[in-house]
């Protein structure tokens, strides 16, 4: 049902947003490119740097303290502080949307980790022949959407556990699979699982090397009194596992004779407003585990720290705005 370039063809590329607003002029530099010969003529893509493409093992960001057998324990999500500046967070899923087209109508439509429901209403709206699904594994967040979206057929499930009832057209996954510990065999199931020429399109935001995020362990291991570590062992051995891989090993992961991947990323220069905006941008998303795992006490002495190391690290602009530069990885995937 999708429509596509030549068979078997790939591109592996950079999107880099500039200053401006939310960052509209964008400059695209596609990279080096080297051909490598595939069923159906050539796949372009990048001659690999330094892969570490293993998901069974996970990447750690910090190379001490991280044990395979620690996961994420399950994290309480608000819907309201979720929607705050919508206009940054739906960008990118609504770019992604831009690059999937159909020659036919899609019939079955899947939103993994629909959230609050925004994307989903825009789902409805974007191909209203649809049936459309919004799956999340919090409650809260499906009451909110079942107001967003009240025409989408909504699902309480893990994702890590899901399966479409039907085989769907397309499998959209807005800023969900970095949240997924080991989801290679995940997404490769759910690229057999789609209908001939179906799409699957995942965004992921990329963030382990960023200030706010290095910050965010760094005061968890000494904002304490003295420099102490704050809450426990396993909470800090948690976030410092990373669950995404690099490009090129999504590519490897997904690309052969029957699919077609696309993947690039693209960074935004958010220009952001009000008080303390990283932080309110943080506790709704990547503080999520912090402020479950740390009792009250340990909070407010986190936050204390926290806040004035962000403040440094992001200080505001002379009208009091402040630039919050934020990468994010996407992919999309035909089935032949």
């Amino acid at each position: 049902m999708a429509r596509r370039g030549g068979a078997g063809a790939a591109v592996v590329h950079d999107e880099r947003a500039r200053a401006g607003g939310l960052g509209r002029r964008r400059a695209t530099a596609a990279g080096r490119r080297f051909p490598v010969r595939g069923q159906g003529g050539h796949r372009w893509r990048r001659r690999p740097t330094g892969l570490r493409s293993c998901f069974s093992e996970g990447v750690e960001v910090t190379p001490a303290h991280t044990d395979s057998s620690d996961r994420p324990s399950k994290v309480s999500w608000d819907p309201q502080l979720y929607l705050r500046f919508p206009e940054h967070r739906i960008r990118p899923a609504l770019e992604l949307l831009d690059r999937v087209s159909f020659d036919t109508p899609p019939a079955v439509v899947y939103d993994l980790g629909c959230g609050p429901g925004t994307l989903t209403r825009v789902l409805t709206e974007r191909f209203p022949g649809a049936e459309v699904h919004g799956v999340d594994s919090s409650p809260e967040m499906l009451r909110t959407a079942a107001e967003a979206a009240p025409t989408a057929h909504l699902h309480q499930v893990e994702i890590s556990s899901w399966r479409p009832r039907q085989r769907p057209d397309l499998v959209f996954a807005n800023s969900l699979f970095h949240l997924v510990p080991d989801h290679g065999d995940l997404l490769r199931r759910m690229v057999r699982d789609l209908t001939p020429r179906g799409v699957l399109a995942a965004q992921m935001p990329v963030f382990h090397r960023t200030p706010w995020f290095r910050l965010m362990t760094q005061t968890l291991e000494d904002g304490g009194r003295g420099g102490t570590p704050l809450g426990a062992p396993g909470l800090r051995r948690t976030l410092y596992r990373r669950h995404t891989v690099e490009a090129m090993g999504y590519y490897d992961l997904l690309a052969g004779p029957n699919t077609e991947v696309d993947i690039w990323s693209t960074e935004y220069l958010h220009v952001l407003d009000g008080p303390d905006p990283v932080w309110a941008w943080a506790e709704a998303a990547g503080l999520r585990p912090v402020i479950d795992g740390l009792t009250a006490a340990e909070f407010a002495e986190f936050r204390t720290t926290y806040l004035e190391r962000l403040r440094a690290a992001y200080p505001p602009l002379p009208d009091g705005r402040t630039l919050f530069p934020f990468q994010r990885l996407f992919l999309v995937v035909h089935s032949a």
